[in-house]
């Protein structure tokens, strides 16, 4: 094997899949060496001969019912090995689709399959790791991934740390040494690449542990007080429901609240569709809000410039500010619009926060893409947003509450585009807090279906932090 692997480091470098210079990898680290593995679907006979030296890695792991390419070099790699293993293969996609199945996986498999990573190039470790993430999110085992070349930057180590056992034909040191004694390379060469090795290392990734972490812990990381205080209320109530009151008369909301207010810890409200709006309403809402210990939150999804987002927050007939304990804000704007809602909060004496929607649960929603990433960014820099709705386990802040709307005990859809999924596939996809509409809303008995929203809820939560 290893005369293999040395006659086919000189064809790889021959074919330009390594180049030396000045580069900046993934990950932003300087680097002396470039590895560029795309180009082998231009050079059949090599890239056919690295995946079967790759496959003996596969033929040594007991159990492999799925393997998985992490998008995109190593997919032609990875659709080799399936073709000569006869081991289906499976796709993760680079975000998931926004119609149809709205799939990110694509292949069949079922929950508990076990699942190997096909990878071309590792420097952190943080594209098998996102890949991990997803296929462990969908029900699949990944314990082992196989990579072409490891380039000893922590990689290894930061993927093992996650329960994932990595194994490479290469590592850069040892390429290095087949391609000098090709004399395909300099003593000089050698030299820089090794030096820069040791003084290089890409950041450790610590084991996601929001998703571990029991809300009581995560309250003490919040830079918001609403935030902490909705953490501790999840704890001390064992509730995570968000109630979404989407009634349109005052008195059916107020009835509502009563009924199922000691078992929520939030309500969620659209005060623009009531249709007898009064200062009294909000004057009985927050009483029940202090008798039943529940949040306020103004579904407002705020998305303009910060002054006319300043005078509909304070001003108008349902001066907002006044009342709802956290109101939404699409991203839209950017930080003006977050720098709008502080200079609101200089007049308001109580803790507010801010949910920033980074995703929606409709179908052919167009928050997808570096949308989301710049709508995190902004979540996780700002000490006034207490969380982020969206529908996927996208960011890794402890001290920030997934808000995620769109549950049902029976997964559906409506007429209208809004798409349901159930109590425990929202927890596992990374909700803290869901939002349950018309599941109790239209329920017959409402509070039984609370309660039992309630239960499915906790006990998914239970099983997240405990498993």
């Amino acid at each position: 094997m290893d005369i293999e692997l040395e006659q086919l480091a000189i064809n790889l470098f021959d074919i330009g899949a390594f180049k030396f210079g000045e580069f900046v990898t993934k990950v932003g680290l300087k680097t002396p060496i470039y590895f560029d593995l795309r180009v082998l679907v231009s050079h059949p006979k090599i890239m056919t001969r690295l995946a079967r030296m790759l496959l003996l890695f596969v033929e040594e792991c007991p159990n492999v019912a799925r393997i998985c390419g992490v998008p995109y070099a190593a997919l032609p790699l990875a659709t080799l090995i399936s073709i000569d293993s006869n081991v289906p293969m499976l796709i993760k996609r680079k975000e998931a689709k926004t119609y149809g199945t709205k799939k990110i996986i694509e292949g069949n498999f079922k929950p508990g399959d076990s699942c190997v990573i096909i990878e071309d190039v590792v420097t952190s470790g943080s594209s098998i790791l996102e890949t991990a993430d997803i296929l462990r999110r969908e029900g699949l085992k990944v314990t082992e991934a196989f990579v072409v070349i490891d380039r000893e930057q922590n990689g290894k180590k930061n993927i093992e740390s996650h329960g994932i056992l990595m194994r490479s034909l290469y590592t850069t040191t040892k390429l290095m040494t087949y391609l000098l004694k090709a004399n395909k390379i300099s003593p000089k060469i050698v030299k820089d690449v090794t030096d820069y090795l040791l003084i290089s290392q890409a950041p450790i990734i610590s084991p996601d542990t929001r998703l571990m972490m029991p809300f009581h812990i995560r309250a003490s990381r919040c830079k918001n007080a609403i935030g902490s205080k909705l953490f501790n209320l999840m704890e001390s109530k064992q509730s995570t429901i968000c109630l979404a009151a989407d009634l349109t008369k005052a008195d059916a909301v107020i009835e509502l609240a009563d009924l199922v207010g000691p078992h929520i810890v939030l309500l969620k409200t659209h005060v623009d569709i009531l249709e007898d709006f009064s200062d009294n309403f909000i004057k009985r809402l927050k009483e029940l809000a202090k008798k039943h210990d529940f949040l306020l939150m103004e579904d407002r999804k705020f998305a303009d410039i910060g002054n006319t987002v300043c005078l509909q927050y304070e001003k108008g007939i349902y001066k907002i500010a006044q009342w709802a304990d956290v109101v939404t804000v699409h991203a839209i704007a950017g930080q003006s619009i977050i720098d709008g809602f502080k200079n609101s909060l200089k007049n308001i004496s109580e803790p507010r926060g801010l949910f920033i929607l980074a995703e929606m649960s409709s179908k052919g929603a167009l928050t997808i893409g570096e949308y989301v990433q710049n709508a995190i960014n902004i979540a996780q820099n700002s000490d006034i947003v207490v969380g982020v709705v969206c529908q996927s386990d996208i960011f890794s802040s402890p001290g920030l509450i997934q808000l995620t709307p769109g549950v049902k005990i029976l997964k559906s859809s409506d007429d209208l585009g809004q798409q349901y999924n159930t109590p425990e596939s929202v927890v596992n996809s990374g909700a803290d807090l869901a939002v349950v509409g018309r599941g109790i809303t239209e329920a017959e008995d409402k509070l039984a279906a609370t309660l039992k929203y309630k239960e499915e809820l906790w006990t998914a939560y239970i099983k997240r932090i405990t498993s």
